[in-house]
C-alpha cells in the first residue's frame, strides 16, 4: 500500500530531522527513537497546526514570545516591504538606518524612568551578555575595575551564551558544560540572602544584580512581597547596578509595559527580547538609563568595543515597530489584565477540583500550577499531564527543575475569554485523567 503525499512528506522530514538537526534543550536519544514530536506547518491566533492536521492551543506562546499570536499578515507585509528596500545594513562605525532609529525612540516610550538608550541584539542571551560586559566596562571607566561580580537568583534563567549561562541559576544548565565564566554568584529569593552575599564578597567587588521580575523557565515564581523595593534600596546603598531581565516579562506579559513596573521600582538596565517582535524576527536589546549613558559617553576612550553582526537588523527593527503598534492599537495589555484575572481564577478553581494541586499563581498572562508529589522520590506527574493535554488539543509545559512538579502557562496576549475557558477546561480534564 503506497503512502499518501502527506504521509510521504512526513516520513521524509522525520528522517532528515533525525539525521541533520540538533534540537535545543531536547533529548537527543528520544529524537532518534521517536522523531520530532511535532512538525508544525501553520499558525493562526492562539493555535498551531502540525503536518498531520492537528490543531492545538499554544498556551505557552511557543517560547513565551508569540505575544500577538500566530499568522499576523501585517508583520509579513512589513518584513517584505523592508526587505525589498533595505533588508540589512550594519550599524557599526556609527552607520544607521531609519527602522532602528525609530525603534530605539519607540522603546524609550515604553520603558520606565529614564531608561532611554538601547543597544540591539539578536535575542535574550545576547542581551544579558551585553549587559554583563557593559556594567563591567562602566565600573572600569569609573575607576573601579574590581567591581565585576554579577549576582543572580537561584532558579533564574538568563540564557545560554557563556555569560548568560553562568548567570542562570538552574543546575542543569551548569552541569551540561565543563566550565562557567568566573565572578557569578547566586542567592535565594530573600533579601537576607542578598545582604549576606554582599557582605561576604564586598560591595566594592560587585558590579550588578540581575533578576527576572517573575521567574519564567524556573517555574513561574513570583517574588516575595516587597522584595524588589528592598533590592532596589540595597543596590543603591551598596553602589550596585540593578538589571531587570524582561526577556519574558516585557511588552505586556505581566499587564504593564515592563514587568518590573508591577513592583514599583525602576532598574538601571533592562534586557529584552521575545515580545519586542512576538517571535516574527530575532531581536533583543539592552536599555540603559540616561545616567549610565552619559558616563559611557564621557568616559569611554575610543570605541564601545562590543557588537553583533545583526545588532539593529533593519528588517527585524521594522517588524518590531509594527508589533509594538499592534500591541498598542489592539489594547492587548488591557486584555492581559482582564483575561489574566480569568486565568488565575480558573487555576484556583482547578485547585479546588483536584486534591493533588498544591499551589497556583500568576500575574498577567504568566501563570503556573504546582502539583503535589506522593513522596520526595516519586516521579513527577507534570510530564504525563502535558502528554494528556496534547491529546486533548493543548500545548503546555512541565517544569521539574529542583524537585518541582509544575505546569507553566503564557498564552498569547490576544487570547479571549472563550479561548481561556477552553484552556482551563482542558488543563482540568488532563489533571483528572492522570490522577
Amino acid at each position: 500500500m503506497s503512502l499518501s503525499p502527506k504521509q510521504s512528506l512526513k516520513e521524509e522530514l522525520v528522517e532528515l530531522d533525525k539525521k541533520h538537526l540538533i534540537h535545543p534543550t531536547s533529548n537527543m536519544k528520544q529524537l532518534q527513537e521517536n522523531g520530532p514530536t511535532f512538525i508544525f506547518t501553520e499558525g493562526e491566533g492562539i493555535y498551531l497546526k502540525d503536518i498531520e492536521g492537528r490543531k492545538l492551543i499554544d498556551s505557552l506562546s511557543s517560547l513565551w514570545n508569540v505575544n500577538i499570536g500566530h499568522g499576523r499578515k501585517e508583520l509579513a507585509e512589513v518584513a517584505k516591504e523592508q526587505m525589498e528596500k533595505l533588508a540589512f545594513t550594519s550599524i557599526f562605525n556609527n552607520w544607521s538606518h531609519e527602522p532602528v532609529i525609530r525603534l530605539a525612540a519607540e522603546v524609550a516610550k515604553w520603558t520606565p524612568g529614564d531608561l532611554n538608550a538601547t543597544f540591539f541584539t539578536s535575542g535574550g542571551s545576547e542581551s544579558n551578555d551585553t549587559a554583563f560586559k557593559t556594567v563591567r566596562h562602566y565600573w572600569k571607566i569609573k575607576g573601579q575595575p574590581e567591581k565585576k561580580k554579577i549576582i543572580s537568583r537561584k532558579l533564574s534563567y538568563h540564557g545560554v551564551a557563556m555569560g548568560a549561562t553562568s548567570a542562570t541559576g538552574i543546575e542543569q544548565f551548569h552541569t551540561f558544560t565543563t566550565s562557567l565564566a568566573p565572578d557569578f554568584h547566586y542567592v535565594d529569593s530573600s533579601v537576607d540572602s542578598l545582604k549576606e552575599l554582599i557582605e561576604k564578597e564586598g560591595a566594592d567587588t560587585i558590579a550588578a544584580f540581575i533578576s527576572e521580575p517573575v521567574q519564567g523557565s524556573g517555574g513561574v515564581n513570583l517574588p516575595p512581597e516587597g522584595y524588589f523595593q528592598e533590592v532596589r534600596k540595597i543596590c543603591d546603598e551598596n553602589n550596585i547596578l540593578f538589571i531587570a531581565d524582561e526577556v519574558i516579562c516585557g511588552f505586556g506579559r505581566l499587564g504593564t509595559n515592563f514587568g518590573i513596573e508591577q513592583f514599583g521600582v525602576i532598574p538601571d538596565i533592562i534586557t529584552m527580547a521575545k515580545g519586542i517582535t512576538s517571535g516574527y524576527a530575532p531581536l533583543g536589546g539592552m536599555v540603559i538609563s540616561e545616567r549610565i549613558q552619559k558616563e559611557l559617553i564621557d568616559k569611554t576612550e575610543g570605541n564601545f568595543w562590543h557588537g553583533y553582526t545583526y545588532s539593529g537588523h533593519a528588517t527585524a527593527a521594522a517588524v518590531a515597530l509594527k508589533n509594538l503598534e499592534i500591541i498598542k492599537n489592539e489594547k492587548l495589555i488591557e486584555n492581559v489584565n482582564v483575561v489574566g484575572k480569568q486565568m488565575l481564577e480558573g487555576f484556583k478553581w482547578i485547585q479546588e477540583q483536584n486534591s493533588n494541586v498544591d499551589n497556583v499563581r500568576g500575574m498577567g498572562l504568566l501563570g503556573a500550577i504546582s502539583l503535589e508529589k506522593a513522596s520526595n522520590s516519586a516521579e513527577p506527574i507534570g510530564p504525563k499531564i502535558v502528554a494528556k493535554a496534547l491529546e486533548k488539543g493543548l500545548i503546555c509545559r512541565s517544569v521539574i527543575y529542583d524537585g518541582q512538579d509544575t505546569l507553566a502557562f503564557a498564552p498569547p496576549l490576544i487570547i479571549n475569554t472563550n479561548q481561556m475557558e477552553d484552556m482551563i477546561a482542558i488543563v482540568n480534564e488532563s489533571i483528572q485523567a492522570v490522577k
